[in-house]
């Protein structure tokens, strides 16, 4: 439900005015024009924060200046400069998106809204944000930062996260819109969101908003948005097993199914609970190359989440003289000085970093 409606003329004046005249924030992607650019900083924005994927942006904009240069590049590469951003599906799904604009399209990035919406890992919020942006077209973001300003300023306690919560948010958000001026309206209400309207701690005196918003007028910011669904979260235990031979260590590419799908990492033994490092010698990697609880090195322990799921991951170094037998036949040895070349998850490549020194 929805409390009593307040001025949509006010809130579009107002939110404009704002972003014209006190909105300082500075990305490099603001203003930009470029279609190409303009998606691909949408595209590492989902899921990401900003300040996260300015270095990102910069990396792929250096060695990707178009979008066939994008549609040319080996997916090693790619995922190279990609790591550490998570989320990886978006990674491929770039790069198909690049190649179909770059082979089919003749490296024309379309501008019609069904077109841009139609592309691969492009849903409303970044089609609407791309039509806006790059080619002025009237359509309104709606996102995370849209549903917590709109449902406090009007009062909606409809939860976001239902049919009926995502539609009623998109149609307020396509009214208020100011249709002459798509993309600093939806850059105003972004920037709004993140700077001043946030989730925690806002900064209503700030707001250009307050004097009409329906939370601040009540002090129950902390109230909205309202959300129908908790998020639960699966733990899961990693114990990775980096085999090193000589300058050599044995790593293999994850298959698709899981997380981290296509990236690299050491030797995988994933367990229902946490593990002492006794119960790992039951795997056959020990097993087949004789191997006692005394070649173990336990040299580190991480804890990553994600969106779905909470990795606890713990590392171990084993030594070998000799290369040794590796079940499954799924991996390689690489030297080390070439594993820069290659993907890997966040986590491990951290371990990596510290105890390799590449």
């Amino acid at each position: 439900m929805m409390a009593a409606v307040s001025d949509g003329s006010f809130f579009t004046r107002a939110l404009v005015s704002w972003h014209r005249e006190e909105n300082n924030r500075t990305l490099p992607w603001k203003e930009e024009k470029d279609p190409y650019k303009i998606w691909l900083s949408e595209i590492l924005l989902q899921q990401t924060r900003a300040a996260q994927v300015i270095p990102y942006y910069y990396a792929f904009t250096d060695s990707y200046p178009d979008i066939c240069a994008l549609a040319g590049a080996a997916d090693e590469d790619v995922f190279r400069i990609w790591q550490g951003l998570g989320y990886y599906n978006r990674c491929r799904n770039m790069l198909a998106t690049a190649r179909y604009i770059c082979n089919e399209r003749g490296g024309r990035f379309p501008s019609d809204y069904d077109d841009i919406i139609a592309l691969k890992g492009v849903g409303t919020y970044t089609a609407a944000a791309i039509a806006s942006f790059a080619f002025d077209l009237p359509y309104a973001v709606v996102d995370g930062n849209v549903y917590r300003i709109l449902s406090r300023y009007r009062g909606i306690d409809t939860p976001y996260d239902t049919t009926e919560g995502r539609k009623l948010f998109a149609i307020l958000a396509s009214e208020l819109l100011d249709k002459k001026n798509s993309a600093g309206y939806n850059q105003a209400i972004m920037d709004l969101g993140a700077t001043v309207c946030t989730p925690a701690a806002p900064s209503c005196k700030e707001c250009p908003l307050s004097a009409r918003c329906y939370a601040f007028q009540r002090g129950a910011t902390s109230d909205f948005p309202v959300k129908s669904k908790k998020l639960v979260v699966k733990p899961r235990y990693f114990n990775y097993l980096l085999l090193r031979y000589s300058d050599e260590i044995w790593i293999r590419k994850r298959a698709g199914g899981d997380i981290w799908a296509d990236l690299h990492e050491p030797y995988l033994i994933e367990t229902e609970f946490t593990a002492e490092a006794s119960q790992l010698l039951s795997d056959k990697l020990f097993k087949i190359n004789d191997l006692d609880i005394g070649c173990l090195v336990h040299s580190g322990a991480f804890r990553q989440r994600l969106t779905h799921q909470l990795i606890h991951s713990n590392f171990y170094i084993i030594d070998f003289d000799k290369r040794p037998e590796v079940p499954g036949n799924d991996g390689i040895w690489i030297r080390v000085s070439q594993i820069n070349k290659l993907a890997f998850p966040k986590t491990v490549l951290s371990f990596l970093r510290n105890n390799l020194y590449f």
